[in-house]
Order: C-alpha cells, then structure tokens, then sequence
C-alpha cells in the first residue's frame, strides 16, 4: 500500500471517529489521537522520509491536506458542541447585562465603633493600650481603691475564676498596668470587653465592651477632661450634641462625674442618657501605681461602647448587636 492510500485510509477513518464522538470528552480524545503531538498526523509526516525522490512533492501536499482536513473537521465538530450546550449553560440569562454585584462583607458596627473612637481620641494625642481580660484582683480593685468590703467585690457580681483570678469587670485595669510599666506623661485610651452577670435583657449583658481614658501629667484639671469628652461628644454624634456633668462617686476618681448626652428622638422628644463616668484620678491610685500625687494629676472616663452604638443608630435592644443576624447587621 502506498504512502496516498495511507492517507485516504486515514482521513475515512479519522472522519468516521469523529461522527462518532458523543460528547466535549470524547472529542478532545479524538483530537490527541489524530492532531496532537503524538498524534496520527505527525506519525504520516514522519513517512515523508520513505517516500521515493520523485514523489516527495505529491507526498508533501498530500500530508498538508491531510492535516488541514482534519483540523476543519475538528473545529467543525467542536463548533457544533458548543452551539448545543450554550442554550444549557445560559438558559435565561441575558449575557448583555451587567454582572451581579457579589455581596462583600465588612466590619462589625461595634468593631466600626471602636476604630472610630480610636481615631478620634488619637487626634486629641491619645494612644491605645490593651490588656488582658482575666485579672487579677489587684488590678481590678485593690490598685483601684477599691477596698476588700467595697460591694463591687462581691462573688455574685463578679466572674471569678477562683479566690484572686477573675474576668476583667472594667477596663480601668489596663490603666493600672500602663501607669505600672512608664512614668508620666501618660494619655491613653483602652478599649476592650468586659464582663459582670447581668441578666440579659434589652439593655444589659453580661459581656459587653468599655473604653478606658487616662491622662497623668502636671497640671491636668478638670477643666482638660470636660473638654476633652465635650470634643469626643461632638465628633461622635454631631456637633451640636450637647453635654453635661453631673457629680457622682467612684472609688478611683475624686472628684467624680457621670457624663450625659441630649439624646434627640425621631418624635421630637429630647433626653438626657448617662453615656459614662469619669473623674480626676484618686491620690490613691496614683500612690499604688509609684506616681508621686503631690507632682501629678490626671483624669480617668470609662464610656460603654454598646451604649453609644445604641444611642447613635437608635437601636432598641443590645441583643440586637450579638445574634449574628444578616438582615440587622449589613444596614451598618
């Protein structure tokens, strides 16, 4: 048989494959076996080199046709699939259209919250400090002038791990092992979570988050800390919140205040929300800490930061921001 036969052979019998492929699989086999590298087409160029002097010229067109009729109907027969999966593929889809914009997801609004306070009191040149959440008591009352009969020692209002190891009921500690590891000047903010066995309920918890201030330096007054929570109110709610001080008692500051804010409701009524405590620092804790009181004074503010995600988004009920519900938490 002669080297034309072969091809002729070949080209029927690569035709009648082809007819026979049933699907994107069995096409692609037909192309390696007749059109890859390995394939027959290469295996008949290979043959060029037995073919006599004079018939090299015919021998040569006819392997050109061959694979050239080979690739036609390769590229027929894949045309031919892809005209009949496409009506599959994209049934009732106008390809014209734009893309569907994928939902992407962001920042807790607590977590939203906490970097805004961070910014804002970084502009006032506060930098922030964290600590850990189990403390000792120490930290959590005795270097807070917090004696060992003072009720907030309670075991039933607090969460103790054992006799002297509990979970963090304030974010002041962090204050304290600041002013423990550096000399004044000191102007922080702590923000974090904290935990006391509330009864859960539309605005209690029993985990919740709280920032901490601290400024210690010669001089400071309590006009520094009006202003300075005064600044922070604006900037948070607006500027035209208004605030006001009322006195109040906390072990570790002396004196001591509770801040509020005129909160604004949608039916017009106005009133006034406790937004947290502070005060000048206590001698005190000043002493426990190593800081000569009679050189130094500093403020102290602890504000609630559920509270204030309440107040400015006027959400009902706390549970709301730990329940993990999509539908509540991607209006923010």
């Amino acid at each position: 048989m002669s080297f034309f036969d072969d091809i002729q052979n070949l080209i029927a019998q690569a035709r009648q494959e082809l007819q026979a492929a049933r699907d994107p699989q069995a096409l692609e086999t037909w192309r390696i076996r007749y059109l890859g590298l390995k394939g027959a087409v290469k295996s008949a160029m290979q043959k060029l080199k037995d073919v006599p002097k004079a018939d090299k010229p015919a021998a040569g067109k006819a392997a050109n046709e061959l694979k050239q009729i080979l690739q036609q109907a390769f590229d027929s027969a894949l045309a031919a699939f892809a005209s009949v999966a496409r009506p599959r593929v994209l049934a009732g889809v106008d390809v014209t259209l734009p893309g569907s914009r994928p939902r992407i997801g962001h920042a807790h609004v607590l977590s939203q919250t906490i970097d805004q306070i961070c910014e804002i009191f970084g502009r006032m040149g506060f930098t922030v400090a964290y600590g850990p959440e189990v403390e000792d008591e120490r930290h959590n009352f005795e270097a807070l002038n917090i004696p060992a009969h003072h009720p907030a020692r309670d075991v039933l209002d607090n969460f103790y791990i054992d006799e002297r190891t509990m979970l963090r009921s304030q974010t002041s500690t962090v204050q304290i092992r600041v002013m423990e590891s550096q000399q004044p000047p000191v102007r922080i903010i702590a923000p974090g979570r904290v935990y006391r066995p509330d009864t859960v309920d539309a605005t209690h918890s029993f985990m919740f988050h709280q920032v901490e201030g601290l400024y210690v330096d010669e001089g400071v007054s309590m006009a520094d800390l009006k202003t300075a929570l005064d600044q922070f109110c604006k900037a948070y709610f607006g500027p035209d919140v208004r605030t006001r001080f009322r006195p109040s008692f906390f072990p570790f500051t002396e004196p001591s205040a509770e801040v509020d804010i005129e909160f604004h409701y949608d039916d017009g009524r106005k009133a006034w929300i406790e937004l947290g405590g502070c005060g000048m620092v206590d001698p005190n804790v000043l002493e426990a800490v190593g800081y000569d009181s009679e050189r130094y004074t500093g403020y102290a503010f602890g504000l609630g930061i559920e509270r204030m995600v309440m107040r400015k988004h006027a959400i009902p009920d706390i549970r709301l921001l730990f329940e993990s519900d999509v539908r509540f938490l991607h209006q923010f």
